[in-house]
């Protein structure tokens, strides 16, 4: 139980006082577009696509990096990405949420993606982040963690494959600085001295 911690998006939201929100809904119904530098293999029958070579995937605000992609696309037309990295060059991902401002980032050393459920997998040395503009707003950190973008639902895994010590798993998770939070925690500033104009000098007894 130790290596496994599922966290809900509601009871996450509600102890962080952040609103519920979802990747980018428009993504859903943009194209996926694929580039890469070196050989690429389209098989129509089997409807398998496979690229190598600094391989780009986009999706609406999607953004999926790797060395290496073999793409399936099931019978109802849902794709099915799977992904992976060369040493010291990782898989990467990035999507807008629904909230103004905010996004997911991810890295590991591979990486699953499916368009039917909405969910992402990251395998091995996975870091995913919570960004609000450039800040982190949390970061979590495991052998495994899937990320379903629907639910808001992050989940992870330890094992020799996290990057923490021992195989665990790492949650952080940075305050939220609310509007004017800086301006209220300020100490007061010390009042002015001003020489009194109503105590006389006292007289030596």
């Amino acid at each position: 139980m130790s290596r496994h911690l599922i966290l809900i998006a509601s009871a996450l939201s509600l102890a962080l006082a952040l609103p519920a929100a979802r990747a980018e809904k428009a993504d859903r119904l943009k194209p996926m577009v694929f580039t890469a530098e070196k050989q690429g293999r389209l098989d129509g029958v089997n409807q398998r696509t496979e690229l190598q070579g600094n391989v780009i995937i986009t999706k609406g605000t999607l953004l999926l990096k790797a060395e290496k992609v073999d793409v399936r696309e099931t019978r109802d037309g849902y794709h099915q990405a799977f992904a992976s990295g060369v040493a010291g060059q990782p898989v990467t991902f990035r999507q807008a949420r629904d909230v103004p401002g905010e996004s997911i980032d991810g890295v590991a050393n591979q990486l699953e993606y499916d368009t039917r459920t909405e969910t992402v997998r990251f395998i091995g040395n996975a870091t995913v982040r919570r960004l609000r503009g450039t800040s982190v707003a949390e970061e979590v950190t495991g052998a495994v963690i899937v990320y379903d973008s629907r639910t808001e639902v992050f989940t992870l895994e330890g094992g020799s494959a996290s990057p923490n010590p021992n195989g665990r798993t790492r949650i952080v998770m940075m305050p939220r600085v609310q509007p004017g939070d800086e301006a209220a925690s300020a100490p007061a500033a010390p009042l002015p001295l001003k020489p009194s104009t109503t105590l006389q000098p006292g007289k030596p007894s």
